[in-house]
């Protein structure tokens, strides 16, 4: 049986990926319900409620989360985040699974609670006793920053299968299957064959320099293909990345706008979720998650779905942000080249029909990228919108007659908040007309019939996918139908030529059998064949690089390694990646005195933690501790974090007395910035609801240290 899950995150005072800290905090009983009954609507199984170490909004949100779910019969399980505030410590996580593994709402696979990460694989052995004492779990657990073969080797008797969080495309690329095709391979590789967790996800863009954090995937047509790919891979578990992380953009679930806290602590040019709903994104979730898990669904009611950025990709300053990020040692693009200045559009129909699209008034020419196998199911096309400006209105029509007419929001010439928002904006449209519709051929009678590649093995995809042979060791399907039969069939055989590795050969072997045997990649003969050190469809890293100033000897150091940042680099010359040596984490570095931070403070951060920290460009500094909050900062305080009532909780405060108090937290804290730390204990989960202005008069001086560092 298949299942799709979606993770819910669970804020909290973390400053790496995949956080939003004290949306959780403000999430009422009723909030928890609404959230629930609208991933149900979509189809969706059930949360994976990722939960950062010591959190101080866990146990209030996890008290509601699981009330709600039992409610209303849905599902919940536990992703615990090791990259948030740090590792979670082995009794913890076993105090929690005691609580709520048997609780009705929390999901069970095998008959054991199930049970995923995100990242944490210095801490694979605490399983051991964590399943143990909590008398078994299924453990699922994404360990990404190994890739799937040390993952599977980190995780020998101790995992049950393997969750990956690569769900976005490199660079200018569309999305493929290549990193999904390496985690089955070794999975299945394994003796017994584990299932695997495959991500999909919309969208990414973050721009949080609180939290380390800014960059851009491509997003563009990835919804509808990543959809296109798990309905050719069927796995065994999908994640949909995710229900609510705002500050990195790929949120489906409704916005929240008292949610939005993180964009301030996490020191944010602007909001750039306010006012930029994904409802869309969930309509056509209960046809794709019925296919996946069923084999196939009935269509009900059409309608349309659109999305795009509000302005073009050149418009505005694009606020430092790279297509790529060298955080993960990904070679850095403009983001202009990355992203497309274009209208992204996916119909749900029972038959035919056409689309056309306005912008400013002006009607644009417009088409179908990919239309469904008879003609029932999801079609999907897009156009240009550059040099065009004004409301958007995409209308798909039948023999004359509007079927559903989507609405949107302008596009503008410059931008409201001076610099680019990145992030999408959805809109949709249902039909008010019931039909019933269903594809004509089960999910388990389809074949791929349009596939592509990369490289050299492009052409060689192209042909044999739309005959049903698509690899996904070689290839990545782009749509699946009935099987059609080559017209020509030579009986013979076709071999990789000299220089090239196996992953030619079903394909040569079965191209050149069908009369398509490019001699670029395939000939007659066999012949000795190379044996690469990395994938075929590994993306290059940077391998040199340089600067101006002060910066040409960081750039020629960490660009070497893949750390390459474009902001303050110029890589001069891509390869495979050079693996850097280890970082000493007792320490770390940044800019030098009247240097710009933001230029130098990642570059001299990985030189220092290694080998090369120049004096005049880089300062060398020992890591702060890393261990978190806990409520004796408070207890310096005249006030009650737990007080119930939010307007009174300060209002006998010593300002001195909580100042002191802040810096404290912020010491003990894993926060690398000071005004982070100190923004989030004035208004963290616990203050969320304060009412600061309640404070007596004879306690001013503390209302205005309150309201500072709320700003």
């Amino acid at each position: 049986m298949q299942f799709a899950f979606s993770p819910l995150r669970l804020p909290g005072t973390s400053r790496t990926d995949q956080k939003k800290v004290s949306n959780a905090g403000n999430f009422s009983l009723s909030d928890w319900e609404s959230d629930i009954k609208q991933a149900q609507d979509a189809h969706i199984d059930a949360f994976a409620l990722n939960i950062a170490y010591d959190d101080p909004v866990n146990s209030a949100q996890l008290s509601n989360a699981f009330s709600a779910a039992g409610r209303l019969y849905f599902k919940l399980f536990f992703s615990f985040d090791y990259a948030g505030n740090g590792p979670w410590l082995k009794d913890d996580v076993i105090q929690l699974l005691t609580q709520y593994g048997s609780n009705s709402a929390y999901y069970h696979y095998d008959d054991v609670p199930f049970v995923s990460t995100f990242e944490g694989p210095d801490n694979a052995d605490d399983w051991i006793t964590i399943r143990k004492a909590v008398g078994g779990i299924f453990f699922m657990p994404d360990w990404s920053s190994l890739g799937a073969k040390a993952a599977l080797e980190k995780g020998a008797g101790i995992i049950n299968g393997l969750y990956s969080w690569a769900a976005w495309p490199w660079g200018d690329r569309d999305s493929n299957t290549f990193t999904d095709a390496s985690y089955l391979q070794y999975l299945n590789e394994s003796g017994t064959a584990l299932p695997y967790m495959m991500p999909v996800s919309p969208w990414f863009y973050t721009n949080l320099p609180g939290y380390d954090k800014n960059w851009l995937w491509r997003g563009d047509d990835l919804w509808y293909d990543r959809w296109q790919e798990v309905l050719f891979i069927q796995p065994e578990f999908v994640e949909i990345i995710t229900w609510n992380d705002w500050g990195e953009s790929h949120y489906i679930g409704p916005l929240h706008d008292d949610s939005y806290a993180l964009f301030s602590i996490g020191e944010a040019e602007f909001n750039y979720a306010e006012n930029m709903p994904h409802d869309g994104w969930r309509q056509f979730l209960p046809f794709v998650i019925d296919t996946y898990k069923s084999g196939n669904a009935e269509i009900t009611q059409e309608g349309v779905v659109a999305w795009y950025r509000l302005t073009s990709s050149t418009a505005c300053d694009t606020g430092y942000t790279p297509g790529n990020t060298a955080s993960e040692l990904q070679l850095e693009f403009q983001p202009y080249d990355v992203v497309q200045d274009k209208i992204f559009f996916s119909a749900l129909l029972g038959s035919a029909a056409d689309v056309t699209v306005s912008i400013g008034g002006i009607e644009q020419a417009a088409s179908w990228t990919y239309t469904p196998e008879g003609g029932i199911g999801i079609y999907h096309g897009s156009i240009p919108f550059t040099g065009f400006t004004g409301t958007v209105v995409v209308t798909i029509t039948r023999d004359g007659s509007v079927i559903a007419e989507m609405t949107g929001e302008e596009i503008l010439a410059d931008c409201p908040n001076t610099w680019e928002n990145w992030n999408a904006w959805v809109g949709y449209d249902m039909s008010d007309a019931t039909i019933s519709a269903t594809p004509g051929l089960d999910l388990s009678d389809r074949v791929c019939v349009k596939g592509t590649s990369l490289g050299n093995f492009a052409g060689l995809c192209e042909f044999t996918c739309q005959y049903g042979y698509c690899p996904i060791s070689a290839c990545t399907c782009l749509a699946m139908g009935a099987l059609v039969k080559p017209e020509v069939t030579l009986n013979v055989n076709g071999y990789p030529i000299s220089g090239e590795d196996a992953s030619y050969d079903g394909l040569c072997s079965y191209a050149c059998n069908h009369d398509f045997c490019p001699d670029t990649a395939c000939g007659s003969k066999e012949v000795p064949l190379t044996v690469p050190t990395v994938s075929d469809f590994s993306p290059p890293a940077c391998i040199a690089g340089t600067g101006d100033g002060n910066l040409a000897g960081l750039c020629t150091y960490s660009c070497s390694y893949g750390f390459c940042p474009i902001l303050s680099c110029t890589c001069t010359g891509t390869g495979d990646l050079v693996i850097a040596p280890d970082a000493n984490t007792t320490i770390s570095g940044k800019a030098a005195s009247g240097l710009i931070a933001r230029d130098y403070d990642p570059l001299c951060d990985f030189g220092c933690t290694r080998t090369y920290c120049p004096t005049g460009a880089c300062v060398k500094t020992t890591a702060t501790t890393t261990s978190t909050s806990d409520d004796s900062d408070w207890g310096s305080v005249s006030c009650s974090s737990l007080d119930p009532n939010s307007t009174t909780q300060w209002a006998d405060a010593n300002a001195d007395d909580a100042w002191t108090a802040a810096i404290a937290y912020w010491k003990k804290s894993n926060y690398a910035h000071f005004t982070w730390a100190i923004a989030n204990f004035f208004y963290g989960p616990e203050m969320a609801d304060m009412d600061c202005f309640s404070l007596s008069d004879t306690n001013s001086k503390l209302r205005i240290l309150i309201i500072l560092c709320g700003e």
